[in-house]
């Protein structure tokens, strides 16, 4: 589908549109603590995420769409202005790839990515205490993201349900949910311990590397799961 067109709909002979999956988490609920609390997790995934997820499944059917692409859907959902769908793919999407950039095991940049944050932030300290600062002073609900344009990192924000994969030229390595829903729970109004937590504790710089090679061009960037099978 060319950027811009149309999403395609249903023809007599097609099955119903599919439906997205809610992605599992690639680790227990109970993995995470005591960093993020399980119940923290069950509402977060359980409730938010798959809340997000019901809604775009709903918006496909209702329009009859049968595009199983949720980066295609939500881009061109955000090029034709059709706000409800792009909020909830949008949201469906950063949650994904939130639980992606999180994990147990403790890990340190290396290769590559090590050199470039060295080479863009003078060291891996820095480049925490800058992530941290730039979700700190976001007003609002939002996301906070490490991201790659082929070899420049940068750190972004993003308000609302928005996504920087909207633009394709850029990778997002990771990326910190800082509406409130993500952390009250266990942090109440302290956005800047969550921030600080997350990434001492819980950042995936495995998956960080991954998407580097990618955006250098080596091995394949995340996606969104594919959709189940069609219904009849």
């Amino acid at each position: 589908m060319a950027e811009g067109s149309p999403l395609p709909v249903k023809t007599e002979s097609d099955s119903l549109p599919s439906e997205i999956p809610l992605p599992p988490t690639p680790y227990g609920y109970e993995q995470l603590e005591p960093y993020i609390s399980a119940r923290a997790m069950t509402i977060h995934h359980g409730k938010h995420h798959a809340r997000y997820v019901a809604q775009v499944n709903g918006i496909l059917a209702a329009q009859q769409i049968t595009e199983r692409s949720l980066e295609r859907i939500l881009r061109a959902a955000y090029q034709d202005g059709a706000r409800a769908l792009f909020n909830n793919a949008a949201q469906a999407w950063n949650h994904a790839f939130f639980w992606e950039s999180m994990s147990s095991s403790r890990w340190r940049p290396g290769g590559q990515l090590a050199n470039a944050i060295t080479s863009t932030f003078g060291s891996f300290e820095r480049l925490g205490q800058r992530f941290v600062a730039e979700g700190k002073r976001h007003f609002g609900s939002g996301w906070v993201w490490l991201m790659a344009h082929r070899s420049e990192l940068s750190i972004i924000t993003t308000h609302d349900a928005a996504t920087p994969i909207v633009d394709e030229a850029l990778t997002p390595l990771l990326a910190c949910d800082v509406w409130e829903h993500a952390y009250y729970l266990d942090y109440t109004h302290d956005r800047a311990d969550w921030l600080v937590v997350w990434w001492e504790r819980l950042a995936n710089w495995q998956f960080a590397e991954r998407q580097y090679s990618a955006a250098l061009g080596s091995g394949q960037i995340w996606q969104f799961p594919t959709f189940t099978a069609p219904v009849n």
